[in-house]
């Protein structure tokens, strides 16, 4: 089966890029290499290409009301121009994927716009999950294959698209948005990231973004791959969809408790489960793990206590930025406290472990 293509690829590859399969798409792994390329989002400005996320746009009345059975967090505060980082579940409390609800506010006849991204391997079954539990009502748009979508990181993010944007970008919040111009092109911009960073997220129509794509380039932003945002996420202690979190995970297993408003949220699907996990406890925990030496905790690979394996590794990677090994791993809760010393698996042997907090990385302000 051909893989899918973003309107970025052929730029990509003009840059020399290297791609792997990723969710059925042809993306970039890295430039000019996965270090240097964390390095710029720590220090400068990176740019990713993340067209291959899922992009909805909901318009209808009563559209937040609606989606709102669907997740654990409150959304009755949303403003236009705000968002809700959040999770989509099953009747068992499972996610069934991670996502961002963007509320775009109201029309004068009190139609409510949203739109919301998902993660592109779940786009599919988050479209028919989302529009099964929506009233015909709802005008539904799946835009997932017909927008651009730059992720633009960094210290200087900011002043690199403030200088191709006519909107005063100092004046969105965290998780704020808008709908602007960028090159004298409509975008939605919203500083949202996957690296632990200041920085937006810029959608746009192909073209538009092609030439916001090279404007940066020439700029001195630093094009980065898959593999610079798996490093910068995993330091951020931030979940990767399909590892860390899955539909047999909870919410509050996988350590986001901050998501879940079930006191306020009185009709979620899932909540029965979250209410009985709130109030017994949950049996395992997501923890973060340093290892002792150098050896790389990957993922899958086992986590021992006293010579019993007792847990599983999710994801793992030496990080760029502190210069030793980082893990994130389920683990019994009884051994999930700050300061416990296990052990991972490598290659048949066990090597020391210690559970540290989470995020291993964040930024001073």
């Amino acid at each position: 089966m051909s893989l899918s293509r973003t309107p970025l690829f052929d730029l990509s590859a003009d840059l020399k890029a290297r791609f792997t399969e990723f969710s059925g798409w042809d993306m970039p792994v890295q430039y000019g290499g996965i270090k240097q390329e964390h390095q710029a989002v720590r220090e400068k400005a990176g740019m990713f290409d993340i067209s291959h996320m899922g992009k909805f746009f909901l318009r209808g009345p009563g559209v937040l009301a609606q989606l709102q059975r669907l997740v654990p967090s409150d959304l009755s505060p949303l403003r236009a121009g705000q968002a809700q980082y959040t999770v989509l579940l099953n009747p068992q409390g499972g996610i069934i994927d991670d996502l961002i609800i963007y509320c775009q506010g109201q029309e004068t006849d009190g139609t409510e716009r949203v739109a919301i991204i998902v993660n592109a391997a779940t786009t599919e079954k988050d479209r028919a999950w989302i529009g099964d539990h929506l009233a015909a009502t709802v005008d539904f748009q799946d835009v997932s294959r017909d927008r651009v979508l730059i992720a633009v990181q960094g210290p200087e993010a900011v002043a690199q698209l403030q200088a191709v944007t006519a909107e005063n970008l100092d004046h969105v919040s965290r998780f704020g948005h808008l709908e602007g111009t960028v090159l004298g092109q409509p975008a939605f911009l919203a500083r949202t990231g996957y690296t632990g960073e200041d920085g937006f997220e810029v959608m746009m129509q192909p073209e538009a973004g092609q030439a916001l794509w090279q404007t940066l380039y020439q700029n001195g932003v630093t094009p980065c791959g898959l593999g610079a945002r798996d490093t910068l996420r995993l330091e951020a202690a931030m979940a990767l969809y399909g590892q860390d979190i899955t539909d047999a995970t909870t919410p509050l297993e996988a350590g986001l408790r901050w998501l879940v408003q079930v006191d306020r949220v009185q009709d979620c699907i899932g909540r029965e489960v979250l209410v009985q996990q709130q109030t017994q406890g949950v049996e395992r925990r997501l923890v973060g793990l340093q290892m002792a030496d150098r050896n790389i905790a990957r993922h899958d690979y086992p986590v021992l206590h006293q010579g019993s394996t007792i847990g599983t590794v999710t994801s793992g990677t030496l990080s760029p930025t502190l210069g030793y090994p980082i893990a994130l791993a389920y683990v019994p809760s009884a051994l999930a406290k700050v300061g416990q010393g296990l052990q991972v698996e490598i290659r048949g042997k066990p090597y020391p472990a210690q559970v540290v907090k989470r995020p291993f990385y964040k930024r001073e302000c």
